[in-house]
């Protein structure tokens, strides 16, 4: 497993230096989950990547040291008030939280935007 506390991840001042702080985490891996440890939603999507094959790199929000600020930032990259986790993003591109990621993969997209991330080879 791949669980990542650290990272790259540089204290920065500023919400939109923490926005794109969290973009460049987005892009280093094919498959990235911005989770908490304590999230049982995020356990989910995890599992569901990792039954598909896939080893995503998650970020531990509730254990990273800037967590809240990340997690200020995801929040606002959605538009929302609300706790962002999880939130996944493939190939640096933002799928979205645990609906949006379950609707892909019910609809039969989400294998596709793993192929092309280089997450799956299948």
């Amino acid at each position: 497993m791949q669980y990542q506390t650290g990272g790259s991840y540089h204290p920065t001042r500023g919400v939109d230096e923490v926005v794109e702080a969290v973009r460049r985490l987005a892009l280093q891996n094919a498959v990235v989950i911005f989770s908490k440890s304590t999230c049982s939603m995020c356990h989910v999507i995890d599992r569901l990547f990792r039954n598909m094959g896939v080893n995503p790199t998650v970020y531990e929000l509730d254990q990273h040291p800037r967590g809240k600020d990340m997690e200020r930032a995801l929040a606002r990259v959605l538009g929302s008030s609300n706790s962002p986790v999880p939130l996944v993003f493939i190939g640096g591109k933002l799928v979205g939280d645990t609906d949006r990621v379950m609707a892909c993969h019910i609809a039969g997209t989400l294998v596709p935007l793993l192929k092309a991330a280089g997450a799956i080879w299948l």
